[in-house]
């Protein structure tokens, strides 16, 4: 029951649309621009660099902040399910911005949700996850890329530090 809750919670913090709100307090839909993602990369394309830091930092935030209310919903279960039900919490904020319901399931592509996630699970994950993406958009100039690889990177930095 844990999980779903998690989830849930996660995904009510998830439904903040930072690039969405963002565009609407500057007269416009950033789905009917760009790439028609609610994302922080579309929102750098279309409305500049300081937009898209606003909104990266937004989409970072709300699931730090999904995990910080789980973190503290459950604290006294111990600490061995605590990374566990962060993930699921992480989880369900990714799908929130992924899909959120009142946009018609159109959101983001989760990449600054999944900072959040790893931002909050473990900062040294950040340091290594950030080199790896910085190191990848450098060479290719592909976010999609560079994120994929970060996905790549976490997972196994999960596996590789016993976190499972």
């Amino acid at each position: 029951m844990e999980r779903v809750v998690c989830l849930a919670i996660g995904y009510v913090f998830g439904l903040f649309q930072t690039a969405f709100i963002y565009g609407k307090m500057n007269g416009i839909d950033i789905r009917e621009h760009g790439s028609g993602n609610a994302g922080t990369t579309n929102a750098l394309r279309v409305l500049g660099k300081k937009a898209g830091a606003i909104v990266f930092l937004g989409d970072v935030l709300k699931t730090v902040f999904a995990i910080l209310v789980i973190r503290f919903i459950y604290r006294d279960m111990g600490t061995e399910i605590l990374p566990m039900l962060s993930l699921y919490a992480a989880a369900g904020a990714i799908l929130g911005h992924n899909f959120p319901f009142y946009l018609g399931f159109k959101g983001g592509k989760g990449i600054a949700a999944t900072a959040g996630m790893i931002l909050a699970f473990d900062w040294r994950f950040t340091v290594v996850c950030a080199v790896v993406f910085l190191t990848a958009f450098l060479i290719t100039h592909y976010v999609s890329l560079g994120s994929l690889l970060v996905y790549l990177t976490f997972v196994i930095e999960i596996v590789v530090l016993g976190q499972l």
